[in-house]
C-alpha cells in the first residue's frame, strides 16, 4: 500500500506533499524496503522504487517524494 500511495502522489518523478495527507490515506512511514543516503547526508526511505525524504518547512512536516534512479545504486 505504501508504494502505491507514493506512486499516486508522485506522478512527475519528484513531488512534495504534507505528511498528514499521506497518513490520512493510510501511509505508514515505519514501513520501507531500503534507503539511500545522498552526499549531503539526507536519508531517503524507499518502498520499492518510490521514496521519500522528511522535511519540515514553516512548522509543517512534509515529504519530498522521489523515484529511484540508477545513480542511487552506487551509494547504497
Amino acid at each position: 500500500m505504501a508504494g502505491k500511495l507514493l506512486k499516486h502522489y508522485n506522478q512527475a518523478g519528484k513531488a512534495t506533499i504534507r505528511k498528514e495527507t499521506l497518513i490520512k490515506e493510510g501511509f505508514d512511514p515505519k514501513y520501507f524496503t531500503h534507503y539511500w543516503k545522498n552526499t549531503k547526508g539526507d536519508v531517503y526511505l524507499f518502498c520499492y522504487e518510490y521514496g521519500y525524504l522528511t522535511r519540515t518547512e514553516n512548522n509543517r512536516t512534509k515529504y519530498v517524494l522521489v523515484q529511484w534512479q540508477d545513480y542511487m545504486k552506487e551509494s547504497t
